[in-house]
């Protein structure tokens, strides 16, 4: 999950300049800031909803599956997907939804794994397609946000 996915594209030696595709870069630092400190925050939330405190790192890890993750399913479509399909709007819109349900199911599946690892909680591995759901769910947001914050997003392309 990532609100700033396509607002810090900048060209760089590796863009795709015949495609007019522009590799996303972002330094790690920021990514990491910007995705763990969600993460914190979903954690204390999910803590504080369940009163145990002593949880909070714990949810973080788990929501650590769709923050962190889910930036880099979005750097993927965004670096290596994209490219791959015509350009084509309802095309590349098909593929998005795609890489984020696949992703979802991926992010879930491990979120699912580390909770039976930790024995924090026995979530269902075999409903995968929550996590596809959830990951489009939580990347529309985010790039709702984008719009609203007049940075490239999934919705601005849709007019272009």
């Amino acid at each position: 999950m990532d609100e700033t996915s396509t607002e810090n594209e900048r060209p760089s030696a590796a863009a795709n300049i015949a495609d007019g595709w522009q590799r996303f870069e972002e330094p790690l630092w920021k990514t990491l800031v910007r995705n763990v400190g969600i993460a914190a925050a979903v954690g204390a939330v999910l803590a504080l909803s369940r009163r145990r405190l002593s949880s909070v790192g714990l949810f973080t890890l788990l929501a650590l599956w769709f923050t962190l993750g889910g930036h880099y399913v979005e750097v993927m479509f965004l670096n290596v997907v994209r490219g791959q399909w015509p350009k084509r709007r309802s095309t590349q819109v098909i593929a998005r939804l795609a890489v984020w349900f696949v992703g979802g199911c991926v992010l879930f599946l491990g979120m699912s794994i580390t909770a039976r690892l930790l024995s924090i909680h026995s979530l269902d591995h075999r409903a995968l397609w929550i996590g596809g759901g959830l990951l489009i769910g939580i990347e529309l947001v985010v790039h709702l946000l984008g719009l609203f914050r007049r940075r490239p997003n999934f919705y601005e392309a849709a007019r272009g």
